[in-house]
């Protein structure tokens, strides 16, 4: 079932008022009068903007996913047990019905908690308790029939394959390359005990290389297409005991030595030494445009230049980095809502106001920002870092929550209990 709705779209009051121009003397009721007249002018002119919006065919306590070009529900247990995973098409942007393609049974235990579309397949990823085990099934995404189930979450590598990473507790966990047609296992990695892998992405968002944190303190970097051991480096020739951690940003290896009071860089092709920075209780690090952001287990920020490890400068607030899109980083203040600082100086930019961040589709997709109304609507804005502004896409009524986003689709769960699509004005 699809309709379409008349939106409300307001401006969104700016952050900060604008400078006024020194009002000109003289001919009041003549200025008022064109001004009068541009209005009706324009109130002809423009059409009420329109939403499209389509119910997806969902029960109140099944979850639905924004995933490829369509909505994948997973829904609750039946009364015998059985699960089951549908596809649904996305409905034109005409608007129309939201098509069922297929229904495919889903393992009857295990909490589901993402579902993606890779390389032709949809895949089901879910946690099992209480090992807290992943597990991802592959379905055709054309038919729904199953491709193959294997333990662990699946990443897709440059080489068109899939890297599995099953991490457990125990210490028998693996990275495992699998063939994405079939889910034969190509190779295997083991992991070591309580090691989280971290990845090296393309430009395209893919991962082309692995690295491995040892026991030994020997940090291990593998080729993600072919399991292969690259290279390797001693990052502990003393206490072995003693607990690190590794991470990589872009072509850099940072290593938070034993005690976190010190942040190591190597390069990451040769595994040579760099630089070492004195910065404390480091949690994790992140590019921001040309540098590197490193957050402190305190909150705050430490921008530093990846050449050198120098400090470029620092915050010791309590403001936390939410977001980071051309150069511009979103820092969310407690009770205050968002700001936008210039990565490269630290200073503020705008504040945007206080929002819930909806989770979108893709890396590249807007960001999108929510919050209630005095009327309880729904006000949905596109977050733009670069011009420092919000820009009001629509005002949704009867929404309860739980929404996704790739704008200009949304999508969300209702008070009534249902599920639908808008497709927004923008």
């Amino acid at each position: 079932m699809s309709i379409i709705e008349l939106g409300e779209i307001r401006d969104e009051p700016a952050s900060a008022p604008p400078v006024r121009r020194p009002r000109a003397a003289g001919r009041p009721l003549r200025s008022a009068a064109v001004l009068v007249f541009s209005l009706v002018v324009l109130a002809g002119a423009t059409p009420p903007p329109q939403r499209t919006v389509s119910v997806v065919p969902a029960l109140q306590t099944a979850t639905a996913y924004l995933a490829g070009d369509g909505v994948f529900v997973v829904d609750p247990p039946t009364p015998d047990g059985a699960r089951y995973l549908t596809s649904y098409a996305r409905p034109a942007p005409t608007g129309g019905a939201v098509r069922r393609r297929w229904q495919a049974p889903l393992a009857r235990t295990g909490d589901y908690l993402e579902v993606r579309v890779e390389q032709g397949l949809v895949l089901a990823m879910a946690v099992n308790a209480p090992n807290r085990q992943f597990q991802t099934t592959a379905f055709d995404g054309a038919t729904g029939r199953q491709r193959w189930q294997q333990p662990g979450a699946p990443q897709l590598t440059s080489g068109g394959g899939l890297l599995v990473a099953d991490d457990r507790e125990d210490g028998s966990g693996a990275m495992t390359g699998v063939e994405p047609d079939t889910g034969r296992v190509l190779w295997s990695v083991p992991v070591p005990p309580a090691a989280s892998p971290t990845y090296h992405l393309t430009a395209g968002g893919q991962v082309d290389r692995f690295v491995l944190l040892q026991p030994s303190g020997e940090v291990q970097v593998y080729d993600a297409g072919t399991g292969q051991l690259l290279r390797s480096v001693d990052t502990l020739p003393g206490d072995r005991s003693a607990y690190q951690r590794v991470q990589v940003v872009d072509d850099l290896l940072l290593l938070v030595p034993p005690g976190s009071t010190r942040l190591v860089a190597f390069g990451l092709a040769e595994l040579e030494p760099l630089w070492t920075s004195d910065v404390t209780l480091v949690s994790y690090v992140l590019a921001c445009g040309d540098l590197l952001c490193a957050v402190p287990q305190t909150g705050g920020l430490q921008v530093l230049d990846p050449a050198t490890g120098a400090v470029r400068w620092s915050d010791a607030g309590q403001d936390n980095l939410a977001d980071v899109r051309y150069g511009r980083l979103l820092m969310a203040r407690p009770g205050r809502g968002y700001t936008v600082r210039d990565a490269a100086t630290g200073q503020v930019q705008v504040e945007l106001g206080a929002w819930s961040l909806l989770p979108v589709l893709r890396p590249d997709d807007s960001l999108v920002g929510a919050r209630r109304s005095d009327g309880g609507r729904l006000v949905v804005a596109e977050l733009d870092l670069v011009a420092g502004r919000t820009r009001i896409v629509d005002v949704l009524p009867g929404i309860a929550g739980s929404c996704q986003a790739s704008l200009p689709v949304l999508l969300c769960q209702r008070l009534d209990g249902t599920t639908a699509l808008w497709r927004l004005t923008r």
